[in-house]
């Protein structure tokens, strides 16, 4: 279940019981508008409601909460953007320092830092993949 998120595990473990939204939102005193949000990613239960539902469902608090979580708006999140700065950083700086030789305006040590940067970055890269 953590490759889905809390909304489709709800969704799904709805069906699975048999129940429309609104049977599920009269058991836990909520509008059928509020599962609706919530199947749609577009809201979360509220912490007070997390018991009940999950013994209605019939899974563990874990399990719902172990969902994957699902950036807002769409958007890939800061670990997207972080991956691919640290693979793109090492790419511009390896890139920069071949033109720059090649032009005859490089001098070591600027070659040396930039190559250190990179390299730094592909450590960082790696490291995070690890965990």
């Amino acid at each position: 279940m953590a490759n889905k998120s809390m909304g489709e595990i709800i969704s799904a473990l709805r069906r699975e019981k048999g129940m429309t939204q609104r049977e599920l939102a009269d058991m836990l005193n909520i509008t059928d508008k509020a599962v609706s949000k919530w199947e749609r990613g577009q809201a979360c239960p509220d912490t007070q409601l997390i018991p009940k539902l999950t013994e209605i469902l019939g899974v563990s608090v874990e399990e719902l909460m172990n969902a994957k979580a699902v950036p807002a708006n769409g958007h890939k999140g800061a670990e997207y953007l972080i991956d691919i700065i640290l693979k793109a950083v090492p790419m511009a700086m390896g890139i920069a320092v071949v033109v720059i030789s090649l032009l005859g305006e490089m001098d070591i040590k600027s070659g040396f830092a930039m190559l250190g940067i990179g390299l730094a970055c592909v450590g960082a890269y790696l490291l995070k993949q690890k965990n």
